[in-house]
This record gives structure tokens, sequence and C-alpha cells, in this order.
């Protein structure tokens, strides 16, 4: 009891741990290092960012893709998935929408849609920062060459999210099929970086094949490469996947590693995930209870937001922009917190 207690303690004053540590801290982790994490974790993200929570608006453009990833409901195998694409102006009405309401940084994120080529994707970039120059715009739109990573930079884009999904090579070889590669997804999370993007990395929690020695890979790897964000939630399967049968991940376990996240990267955007909010009805308030700061409601058209389903009984699929945005703010003045009017950038401290 007292090891553990001790390497809780070290984790708070050096911000960091080896492998083996961290593992042991996820196996032997008790509900007095859990709670003393997670107060840690709080006092941490309220010293740099106070009671703010940042908002994003988040628009799933296009739910084809080109890959057939074992866990992901979009994969090119599902033939009963209900393709779509959204228009350019359709997209850019939605950032309207979003201004509106108070957004100030839009995610478009998609499938790997060879339809969105650099120069379609470009326009859609330019005129969004054309008609709202304050705002922040984020991609997530899977791997592209350093080319294609540079013209979206210079097209206006500020941040892109690109979950590495483990850090471990044997265990990203048993989540996709031959032909992707986890040397070529470590470095596109490089090459990002290089470009000059705030990049974003994350992780499932519970996925099929993990073990505690590939989350503790996953956090060193946190620790190492220093992500600007990093979104984690809870594996949930898909029916139409080769994981259908395979158990969700835990919440309990996604909050205490939200907490440990906070800890080794104290200033780090960390989002309260639809997914933790999917599994559980409470999840984004208490994402936001162990140390997140970011979150982040569905801006899409109503007509196809239950066509991106990642994974089963994904939530916030039939209320207007509008009513997600009131019912976020509700939610964070339940907790204490405030959402805030703000591009939501990385702050140093």
């Amino acid at each position: 009891m007292e090891e553990i207690n001790l390497l809780a303690e070290k984790l708070c004053a050096e911000h960091k741990l080896s492998v083996s540590e961290y593992e042991f801290l996820i196996k032997n982790r008790t509900d007095y290092v859990t709670e003393f994490l997670r107060q840690k974790a709080v006092d941490i993200r309220k010293s740099i960012y106070g009671n703010s929570v940042y908002i994003r608006g988040l628009i799933e453009f296009t739910n084809r893709c080109k890959n057939d990833c074992y866990y992901c409901g979009l994969r090119k195998s599902n033939l009963n998935c209900d393709r779509y694409r959204l228009e350019e102006k359709q997209i850019v009405a939605c950032t309207d929408e979003g201004y509106e309401l108070g957004y100030r940084t839009f995610v478009l994120q998609g499938g790997e849609d060879p339809f969105f080529s650099d120069e379609v994707l470009c326009s859609i970039i330019r005129k969004i920062k054309q008609n709202h120059p304050d705002c922040a715009v984020t991609l997530s739109v899977g791997e592209r060459s350093e080319e294609s990573y540079r013209a979206l930079f210079e097209a206006g884009a500020d941040r892109y999210l690109l979950r590495h999904e483990t850090a471990d090579e044997l265990h990203y070889s048993k989540l996709h099929p031959e032909g992707m590669s986890f040397k070529n997804r470590m470095n596109c999370l490089s090459v990002l970086r290089k470009t000059g993007f705030a990049v974003g990395a994350g992780f499932m929690v519970g996925s099929p094949f993990q073990t505690e020695k590939e989350l503790s890979e996953d956090l060193k790897f946190i620790e190492t490469f220093q992500p600007e964000m990093c979104g984690i939630g809870p594996f949930i399967p898909h029916r139409e996947t080769p994981f259908a049968r395979e158990k969700s991940g835990s919440a309990e376990l996604t909050c205490f590693l939200l907490s440990v996240i906070r800890i080794i990267k104290p200033n780090i955007l960390l989002p309260a995930t639809t997914a933790l909010a999917t599994l559980i009805p409470d999840g984004r308030e208490r994402g936001i209870l162990s140390g997140a700061n970011v979150v982040m409601p569905n801006l899409s058209p109503l007509a196809v937001r239950k066509k991106y389903e990642l994974y089963n009984n994904k939530v916030c699929t039939g209320e207007e922009s509008a009513r997600c945005r009131v019912c976020a703010d509700k939610r964070m003045q339940s907790i204490g917190y405030q959402i805030v009017v703000d591009r939501g950038d990385m702050k140093s401290f």
C-alpha cells in the first residue's frame, strides 16, 4: 500500500514515471490513490485554466473511409453504413451557425475520404478563416503526406488531431489490417509537429488485446511526445466490426488516466469525450472532474449525425446545435465550471 502511495506522490512531484512504474500504478491503483490523483489533477488544471471549459464545435463532414480498422464502424467493409459527405457550403454553414452560438474553434472530423483532396480541404479552410478570422480550425482527417499537411497548415488550419490509438507496435497490428503501419502513424505525428500544427494524439482505453503494459506505453508516449492535446475514451464496440462482441472499456479507468495525463502535462488540452458520455450518462462531467478541460458538442447537420457511428449507441445524435450548446452549458454549470467563448489555445504555465 505504501509503495503505490509513494509512486503517486512521485508522479505529482516529477510529472513522469518509467513504463514499469506506470504499469504498477494502473494495476495497483486504490480508491485512495485514484482520489488523490484526481484532486491533484483538478488543482493543477484550475491553477492554469481556472474553472473555464473550452468548447469545440465538432463537424463530422464525411463518414466515407478507405481504411478497414477492426474497431471502427466507418470501416470500408461495413456495407450497412449509410454513407454521406457534406458539401463545402454545408460545412461552412455549420461554422457560421456555430459562431453565432459562441464557438471559436471548429473541429472538422471525417474518415479518410479521398474525395477531400488538398484542394478541396484548403478551399474549405480558407472560407472558414475568411468568415471567422478570430477562430481556430482543427482537422481530424487521418494520415496524409508531408506535402498535404503543409498545404493544410498554410491554408490556415491551426491544429490537427491524429489519435495514435496505441503506442505498442504489436498491439497496433492487432487493431488494424495489413497496409496500415504503426511506423507511419508515428511518423505522421512527428511531421505534423514539424509542420507547425498544435498536435493532438490519443488512445482507446480497454481496446481488445490491451493490458496495463500497453496503457503504460501510451502514458510514456504522451510524456515524451508532449502533444498539445490528448483525446482518450473507452473502447466501445460496433456491431458491424470484427470486435462486435468485445467488452467495452472502463469509464473508471478512463477517468483515472485523464487525471494521470493532466499531471504528466499540466497545461494539456484534454477533452471529456463523447465515448465517455456514451458509456455513462454523466461521462462528460466525470471527465471534467478528473482533470479534463474541453468538451466538443456536435455542430453537424441533424440529418447526418446518426450516420457517423464510430461505435454503438453514440450519444448526442438527436439534438439541434443550439440545444447541444445549452445542454453543455448547463452540465458544466451543474459541477461548478463555466464554458467560455474562446479559441481555447493551450496556455503556458
